[in-house]
């Protein structure tokens, strides 16, 4: 029992692991290009960040949804098809 519950958890943690990271790295590299910049121009302002990361994680969950939505979708579904062995 115990073990089925960690295997859930661990799976639960892949899928939030999966579903997070595209957005995470391309605002990552947004903000990485965007310090590189205003290093190099020495303009030091912290709110010209903000928009284009918050653009990009925008577009980046559009051009993912739909496939977040079925990641999500066979989780639930897997999680669902294991309570009778939970139970049992």
């Amino acid at each position: 029992m115990e073990d089925d519950v960690v295997q859930i958890v661990a799976k639960a943690l892949i899928a939030a692991t999966k579903l997070s990271a595209p957005v995470l790295i391309s605002t990552l590299v947004v903000g990485l290009l965007l310090s590189i910049v205003q290093s190099a121009t020495q303009i030091q302002e912290s709110t010209l960040t903000f928009l284009p990361k918050l653009a990009t994680a925008g577009i980046v969950l559009v051009l993912t949804g739909a496939w977040t939505l079925r990641v999500l979708e066979g989780f639930t579904r897997e999680l669902f098809e294991s309570i009778p062995t939970l139970i049992g």
